[in-house]
C-alpha cells in the first residue's frame, strides 16, 4: 500500500504497514463517537500548556481556535476518515494543515494512552447523564399509571402461574423499584469514574511542568488519577459501564417478556398502541410486539458485550495494550441500546390500553385468595403449618367439609379484602401502596449531581 501519513509514529521504521496490518489495527471508525470529547480534552490540554508555559498565551490560542473548528469539519473528509489510524491522527492532521508546525507542541505532556481513556471516561460520565435521564422519565411513566390503576386488581404470580391477587399499581410500582437500582448503580458508578487520567502520559508520568488539576477539573472530573500507570491500565470503568447496561437490558428484557405475553388473546391483559406494533406480509389480523421481543433479544448482546470485555481484560499485563482498543465499539453499542430501548419501553406502556376486567376476573381464580385464610387462622393461634394443611385440604376437597374455612372465605377470603388486609411495607393493602407510591414520588425528584 501507499505510505500512510496520518500516524503519530514512524520515525524509526523504515517501510509501510502491511494493508491488511493497517487495516485490522484502524479504530477511526469506532472513534469518532468521541470526537467532541477528544476536542474537549485537547483544548483543556492546551490551555494548561498556556498556562504552564510551554505554549505561548498567542499559540494557545491559536491552537484553541483551530481545534474548535474540527469538530464538524472531520466527518466532512471521507479520505481523511479513511487514511487515519485513529482518531488522534486525524485530528492531528487537521491541525498541521491549519496551524503549521504548532500543531506538533499539542502532544507535549500527554501520549494517546492517557488520551483515549481520559476521552473515554468523559463520553462515559456524559452517555450516564443522558441515561440517567431516560430511566427517570420511564420511572414517572409508571409512577402515572400506576397511580391510575392503584387498585385494580389483577392476578400475581409465581412460576407462572396465579398465586396471589396484586393490583395493576402495584405491579407497575415492581418496574420502578428494578430501575431505581439502575439509576443508583449509574449514580454509584460517576463517583467511580470521576478521576481524569491526562496527564499520565504512556505509563510513567512527565518531566515537563504540566499541572493536571486543571485539566481535570475543566474536564468535570473531581481530581487526577494518582498512579500514572493505573490511569492507563484502567479499564474497569468500562466493565462497570457494561455490567450496569447488561442489568439495565436484562431488566427490560422481563419488561418486555410480560409485555409480549400480556398482549396474547389468551391474556388479554393490554393492547399496544399501533406506533408500537407491527403487522404481518401475510396474516392481515396480526398484532405483533416486535418492539418488546428485539429488546428481549437484544439484552443477549448487551449481556454478550459485557462477557467478553470481562474476558478481554483476564490477565492483561499493567501499561496500555493495544486489546483495549476493543472495548469501544461494546461500550458505544450498549450505550445505545439501553437508551434506545428505555424510551421504547417507556413509550409502549404509557400508550397501551390496559384491560382491567379481564385482569379483575383472572385474580379471583384458582384459590388465590386463600392463603388470607390460612393467615386468619393463625390470627386465632393456630400454627401456620397445621393452618396450611388445614386449608390446603379444604381447597382439595373443593371448599366442603370444613364449615369456618366456608366463612372465612366470604370475608378476608374475597378478592378486595386479600388485597386490601396486606399493609405489611411493600404489600397490596391501600395504606401500604398508598405509602410505596408516595416513596417513589419523593425519589423521582432526585437527579445526579
Amino acid at each position: 500500500m501507499s505510505e500512510v501519513k496520518n500516524k503519530l509514529w514512524g520515525g524509526a521504521f523504515s517501510k509501510s504497514m502491511n494493508e491488511t496490518a493497517w487495516r485490522f489495527g484502524q479504530s477511526i471508525y469506532s472513534d469518532l463517537n468521541l470526537l467532541q470529547e477528544e476536542i474537549d480534552v485537547s483544548i483543556a490540554h492546551t490551555r494548561m500548556l498556556g498556562k504552564c508555559g510551554l505554549l505561548s498565551n498567542e499559540e494557545a490560542i491559536t491552537l484553541i481556535t483551530a481545534l474548535e473548528k474540527i469538530s464538524p469539519a472531520i466527518l466532512e473528509q471521507p479520505e481523511l476518515i479513511s487514511q487515519s489510524e485513529d482518531l488522534h491522527g486525524a485530528i492531528e492532521t487537521m491541525l498541521f494543515e491549519s496551524v503549521g508546525e504548532l500543531a506538533g507542541k499539542l502532544h507535549a505532556g500527554r501520549s494517546r494512552n492517557d488520551q483515549i481513556a481520559t476521552a473515554s471516561k468523559l463520553w462515559l460520565k456524559r452517555k450516564y447523564f443522558s441515561i440517567a435521564q431516560e430511566i427517570r422519565r420511564f420511572q414517572k411513566v409508571l409512577i402515572e399509571l400506576a397511580e391510575k390503576h392503584l387498585h385494580d386488581p389483577m392476578p400475581g404470580y409465581t412460576h407462572q402461574q396465579p398465586a396471589q391477587p396484586v393490583t395493576l399499581g402495584f405491579h407497575l410500582l415492581t418496574y420502578f423499584w428494578m430501575l431505581e437500582r439502575d439509576w443508583k448503580r449509574i449514580e454509584a458508578s460517576l463517583k467511580i469514574v470521576d478521576d481524569c487520567p491526562l496527564g499520565a502520559a504512556a505509563l510513567a508520568g512527565t518531566s515537563l511542568p504540566i499541572e493536571r488539576n486543571q485539566t481535570s477539573l475543566e474536564l468535570g472530573f473531581s481530581r487526577p488519577m494518582p498512579n500514572a500507570s493505573d490511569a492507563v491500565s484502567d479499564r474497569d470503568f468500562v466493565s462497570d459501564a457494561l455490567h450496569i447496561f447488561a442489568t439495565i437490558m436484562q431488566h427490560l428484557s422481563r419488561i418486555s417478556q410480560e409485555i409480549v405475553v400480556f398482549s396474547t388473546n389468551e391474556f388479554g391483559y393490554l393492547k399496544l398502541d399501533d406506533a408500537f406494533s407491527t403487522g404481518s406480509s401475510i396474516m392481515p389480523q396480526k398484532r405483533n410486539p416486535d418492539f418488546a421481543e428485539l429488546i428481549r433479544g437484544r439484552s443477549a448482546r448487551v449481556i454478550g458485550h459485557w462477557t467478553a470485555q470481562m474476558s478481554m481484560m483476564k490477565a492483561l499485563p499493567l501499561g496500555y495494550n493495544r486489546d483495549f482498543q476493543e472495548d469501544k465499539p461494546p461500550l458505544f453499542d450498549s450505550a445505545s441500546t439501553v437508551q434506545d430501548s428505555l424510551v421504547l419501553v417507556s413509550g409502549m406502556l404509557s400508550t397501551a390500553t390496559f384491560n382491567t376486567e379481564r385482569m379483575k376476573e383472572n385474580a379471583s381464580k384458582g384459590d388465590s385468595t386463600v392463603t388470607a385464610i390460612a393467615e386468619a387462622l393463625v390470627l386465632q393461634g393456630i400454627p401456620f403449618r397445621k393452618a396450611h394443611e388445614r386449608v390446603g385440604l379444604w381447597v382439595q376437597n373443593d371448599h366442603s367439609g370444613d364449615p369456618e374455612l366456608d366463612k372465612l372465605l366470604e370475608t378476608v377470603g374475597t378478592l378486595e379484602a386479600c388485597i386490601e388486609n396486606r399493609n405489611s411495607i411493600g404489600a397490596t393493602g391501600k395504606t401500604s401502596l398508598a405509602n410505596q407510591l408516595n416513596l417513589a414520588k419523593q425519589i423521582i425528584t432526585k437527579e445526579i449531581s
